[in-house]
């Protein structure tokens, strides 16, 4: 059993999953609220530490959806200052447990990290939002093969 501290973003599905598969490994959570925290610069690039900058950003964010922010095309300072104003821009989950801090819920690197029990393994994909996008009150709702993942 590890004790993992998990900043999230209230209400997210996927946070959700995610904190799941944790429970189930025996791991304790201390759940924080990503959105609402006191980051700061530094200690926000501990947790993207070896990341490249584009994947600090969380692609469900709608600045980054509308290509008003281009993750490819920002440095690691602007990325920085970007999400320190906006905190939705920050890739979900962070997690600090055993000494280490990360970004992202990727299976295969928290079972290295801090063990995930394989018989609770859920899709590979633990962090694409699964919400559909909203019709305006003046189109037409989509189809199912008409909606993306976000």
């Amino acid at each position: 059993m590890t004790q993992v501290i998990f900043y999230e973003k209230p209400g997210c599905s996927n946070n959700a999953r995610q904190k799941q598969l944790l429970t189930a490994a025996g791991h304790e959570l201390e759940i924080r609220d990503l959105l609402t925290e006191a980051w700061t610069a530094d200690l926000l690039r501990s947790y993207f530490a070896g990341k490249p900058v584009a994947d600090w950003f969380n692609k469900a964010a709608p600045k980054v959806k509308s290509g008003e922010i281009k993750p490819g095309g920002v440095d690691a300072d602007t990325a920085l200052a970007l999400m320190l104003a906006e905190p939705i821009l920050i890739r979900r989950p962070l997690m600090e447990a055993a000494g280490r801090r990360n970004v992202g819920f990727d299976p295969a690197e928290v079972e290295a990290w801090i063990g995930l029990e394989k018989a609770h393994a859920a899709p590979a994909d633990l962090e694409t939002c699964r919400r559909k996008p909203q019709a305006s009150p003046d189109s037409p709702t989509p189809s199912v093969s008409e909606t993306t993942p976000s």
